[in-house]
């Protein structure tokens, strides 16, 4: 086997093996840091989501916003949503993005 092969065969293994796991990531970062407010569903019913009338994340409203804006307000926060830069890597915050959209 060639070498350029074997390079390209061992990077799609690396990546069909943390796709999972990022999405797993995801879903952890989520129930730890969003869901106490969004909800488990993203809904925002909770006790807290309702107090400070969070954003259903399955909303046509939310769910039309770009990445990059999802992105700006996961990582600079809105509102009373607390700012996750810094706190949470630019590749999490990207994998959050990728999660809310599955909240459909």
């Amino acid at each position: 086997m060639n070498r350029k092969v074997a390079v390209v065969l061992m990077c799609m293994a690396v990546l069909l093996t943390t796709v999972p796991l990022m999405a797993d990531d995801a879903a952890a970062i989520y129930k730890g840091k969003c869901a106490m407010c969004h909800g488990p569903d993203g809904a925002g019913q909770t006790p807290t989501g309702k107090t400070m009338k969070v954003r259903d994340l399955r909303s046509a409203d939310v769910q039309k916003m770009s990445d990059a804006d999802l992105t700006k307000i996961i990582s600079d926060g809105k509102g009373k949503m607390p700012a996750y830069k810094g706190k949470v890597s630019p590749a999490d915050i990207a994998a959050l993005v990728g999660f809310i959209r599955k909240l459909k």
